[in-house]
């Protein structure tokens, strides 16, 4: 289990031997926050479904967007940057998004690199549960946790800047962002993201 970060937190993407993170996985996961219901005859019904879309944004050092990665551009131009597809319904145990990112790869235009989740679907946060972010050591055998950040932000807001990971130094690191914002797309999101930079 990596490193609990709270909102606002930062982290150094260092290896245990002082080697730099090259390449990481930005897993995001929900629940849907309602109940299974009482069918007609006792059984159980599910919740409902909640669609969530994981969504990168790539800015340059001055806070301008140069590029996007979503459900429906899989990959940054530098090609970087990967989203691995879209996840419908945020069912089952584990990342339900993954937004993969070869660090070594990035363009030098880009400073930082955000990750939004936003809901297609409009529906508010009120609806969602045990929405998190977590970064993985890809670089690494056996792809260890390096860092996570629980979201525990319920209201009627449709979006999260959830994180991001800068350039610092010849290195980078992460850093838990956690504000609401509102939006259905990646495209909704770039001001808002920005703002948090």
């Amino acid at each position: 289990m990596g490193l609990s970060l709270q909102k606002g937190q930062a982290l150094s993407l260092k290896k245990n031997d002082g080697g730099a993170l090259t390449r990481v996985r930005m897993g995001l996961g929900w629940d849907s926050a309602a109940p299974a219901k009482r069918g007609l005859f006792g059984g159980l019904k599910k919740g409902a479904e909640v669609d969530l879309d994981a969504s990168a944004i790539l800015f340059d050092a001055t806070g301008n967007a140069l590029d996007t990665v979503f459900f429906n551009q899989l990959k940054s131009k530098d090609g970087s940057t990967q989203h691995t597809g879209d996840n419908l319904t945020g069912e089952g145990d584990g990342d339900d998004e993954v937004i993969l990112v070869d660090l070594a790869k990035v363009s030098p235009a880009v400073a930082q690199i955000v990750f939004v989740i936003s809901s297609y679907s409009r529906q508010t946060f009120d609806m969602v549960a045990n929405a998190f972010c977590r970064l993985v050591d890809e670089s690494t055998p056996g792809s260890p946790e390096v860092a996570r950040f629980q979201l525990t932000d319920a209201g009627t807001h449709t979006a999260m800047i959830m994180a991001k990971v800068s350039r610092e130094g010849a290195g980078w690191k992460f850093t838990a962002i956690g504000e609401r914002a509102n939006g259905r797309t990646v495209m909704d999101l770039v001001q808002p993201a920005a703002a948090a930079l």
